[in-house]
């Protein structure tokens, strides 16, 4: 019961990023499923990407002003010649960030056909596949976008989201181990393994994991929110409402740990925090929140 709650808040768009890219989608990760992003899915970049975008090689925030600019620039580029490598890549990266899913997913199952070995196109084709659910082949397709002799800890990290949202979180964690041990210490992989061990109901782990990544001084939010969610999900919420205070105001704060006592204490927490939460891109000022992972831009 407790892994189905949880992962009932696994947010649909797995892979956030800030407004402009889903990780969330900034905002405070907290749904109790694993992906409540209470900023919102950064345009892909939200809070805690229990699948997203933070660490050394993430792009720089930007807004959905500046996304949408960047969208008008390739897509003349894109739509002189659909084969332009670089254009179909940083289109499809624009769209994505706008939650274009649908549009994205068709500028980059064209794309994949002309470049069916470059392996970053790969990468973002499964990305792309799994905010628009198709999980089973996203998996397939990560799997391809990365090889033994040459891996990739960005497209590992998004394989072992994309293994959470299936429910083999056993699995997801392995993915993330591997990881690991390509980037040591990445906040972003420890995020997403933090949360792929409270899946699992390792609750202390989890926080323990999460600790350390909020502890890099390459960590941001997200990290932050998705502790929020840890610490509340153990009923420590008084640690949960003064954590939070660090990325939101007092009233959004206490809003947040609320919505999270509240949610815990209902028989039927699943639905609730299903509809409450799960919607997309819940609003802060209401304390509604989806914990999520945390997806690494390309390019």
């Amino acid at each position: 019961m407790f892994s189905s709650y949880l992962s009932s808040l696994l947010p649909a768009c797995a892979h956030a990023r800030p407004p402009g890219r889903r990780l969330s989608r900034t905002g405070l990760a907290l749904g109790i499923g694993l992906s409540l992003a209470l900023a919102g899915c950064q345009g892909r970049g939200g809070l805690g990407d229990v699948t997203g975008s933070i660490g050394k090689s993430a792009t720089p925030a930007r807004s959905a002003a500046d996304w949408r600019a960047e969208s008008e620039r390739w897509s003349k580029r894109y739509e002189a010649n659909p084969k332009d490598r670089d254009a179909a890549f940083n289109y499809a990266r624009a769209l994505r960030a706008l939650d274009q899913n649908a549009q994205t997913l068709a500028v980059l199952q064209s794309a994949v056909l002309t470049h069916s070995n470059d392996r970053e196109m790969l990468g973002a084709y499964g990305r792309s596949l799994a905010d628009n659910g198709r999980l089973k082949e996203a998996d397939e397709v990560l799997s391809r976008a990365h090889s033994p002799e040459r891996p990739d800890w960005r497209i590992l990290s998004a394989q072992g989201t994309v293994a959470d949202q299936l429910g083999e979180h056993a699995r997801a964690q392995q993915i993330y181990q591997a990881a690991l041990k390509i980037a040591p210490g990445e906040p972003t992989v420890l995020s997403n393994l933090g949360l792929s061990l409270a899946l699992s109901r390792q609750l202390p782990e989890a926080e323990r994991v999460l600790r350390e990544a909020a502890a890099s001084g390459s960590g941001d939010a997200r990290v932050r929110q998705n502790l929020v969610l840890v610490l509340g999900l153990q009923g420590r919420f008084a640690e949960a409402e003064t954590l939070a205070r660090q990325d939101q105001n007092p009233a959004e704060a206490a809003a947040t740990v609320a919505y999270l006592k509240r949610s815990m204490s209902q028989p039927n927490s699943w639905d609730m925090l299903k509809a409450g939460g799960a919607q997309g891109k819940p609003k802060a000022a209401t304390g509604q929140a989806r914990a999520r992972d945390i997806d690494v831009p390309q390019g």
